[in-house]
Parts: structure tokens; sequence; C-alpha cells
């Protein structure tokens, strides 16, 4: 009963606090043109952020079918109904647990013409390292890796590592979604990581 209920207030609650961080500082899109100008194609994105800047994603990515790629660990539940209050769809799986299976669903989701959500340095990290799964995603789709940042001025984090950062009240927020990956027709994790580098973070 516990565990029910924590599972219907949690998510709600996370929303709520989501939403009233969103309209205290609304973001402010910086180099988005990539993700319009792939949607003014027709094609799909595949959307990364750094797993430590997932708190914001909501109001980055509003407007667009997606999914967001969900680890199946004790928290991943907890997220996926979080983000069902943003009207968005989960995948299950990450590199670590369920990541065949978490693959096959972002690809079907693709080609279902949704966006799809990834942390490409996964659930336990190590932090800002670029994992394979992307690549493997933007392979087998053809779909652009379009990176994604939220930087603050300040900021708390909720634990060391790759937890999420929780943007103080007085500064404004930026969001940035950079270029769109020179992806070739086979990118390589290498050259993620080079690119990853070079990732407009706080």
């Amino acid at each position: 009963m516990k565990e029910f209920l924590l599972l219907r207030a949690v998510p709600s609650l996370a929303a709520a606090v989501i939403r009233i961080l969103g309209r205290l500082r609304p973001p402010v899109h910086v180099g988005a043109r990539p993700i319009q100008e792939a949607r003014a194609r027709g094609e799909n994105a595949i959307l990364a952020f750094w797993h430590g800047q997932l708190l914001m994603m909501p109001h980055m990515c509003m407007g667009r079918p997606l999914d967001v790629m969900i680890s199946r660990h004790a928290d991943g539940e907890m997220i996926a109904r979080t983000m069902v209050h943003f009207g968005f769809g989960a995948v299950r799986g990450s590199s670590t647990r369920g990541g065949a299976v978490a693959l096959k669903g972002a690809i079907r989701s693709i080609r279902a013409g949704r966006d799809v959500v990834v942390t490409p340095d996964g659930p336990k990290g190590p932090a800002r390292v670029v994992q394979s799964g992307v690549i493997e995603l933007a392979r087998a789709t053809g779909a652009p890796i379009v990176p994604v940042a939220y930087g603050v001025r300040k900021k708390k984090a909720f634990r060391p590592g790759i937890g999420s950062s929780f943007p103080a009240p007085s500064p404004r927020a930026v969001s940035s979604g950079e270029r769109r990956s020179a992806c070739p027709a086979r990118p390589t994790l290498p050259a993620a990581n080079t690119f990853g580098r070079s990732w407009k973070t706080s």
C-alpha cells in the first residue's frame, strides 16, 4: 500500500514542482534551429540530455510527440509516471538493464513519427561520457542526434556524480539546442565523446 501511494503521489508532486520552476524562470531557448529545421522536413530527432539535466527537460521538449528512454531501476517508474503529466511516453530500459528491449522500443517510436529523448551517459555514468546506445539508435534509424543542455548560473545537485541538478530560484535558466550532430551514416563512439566534451552545459 505504501509503495502504491508513493507511485501515485510522488510523480504528481514532482510534476507540479517542475511546472512551478518553469513558470518562475521560463527557459530561454538558444540554438534551437537544428530541431526546428528537422521538424520542418518531417524528420524525427534523438534529443540527447546529460542525465543530470533531466529535471527541466519537459520545459525544453513541449509541442512535439516524444518518448523518453527511462531505466528499469527503482526510480524509473517514478520518472515515467512523472513524464505522463507532460504528455510524454516512455521507452523502458538503459545501458545497464533492458538495453536491447529499449533500443527496439526507441526504433519503433522514431519510425512511428515520435522524437526520442535519451541520456547518453546512462543512469549510472560515468557522468557526461557517451555510451553506445545513442550511437546504435542513430545508426538504426538515420535520425539526427541533437544535443540539448540546460544551463543556470547557480544550481544545487541532489547528489554527487550524475544526480540531477536543481536550478536556484534567482538566476534565469537557458536551454540550448546545439547544432545537429554531424553524424555520418555510421557515427562512432569516440567521435560522439569528442563532440560531447564541447557540449554547452552548466
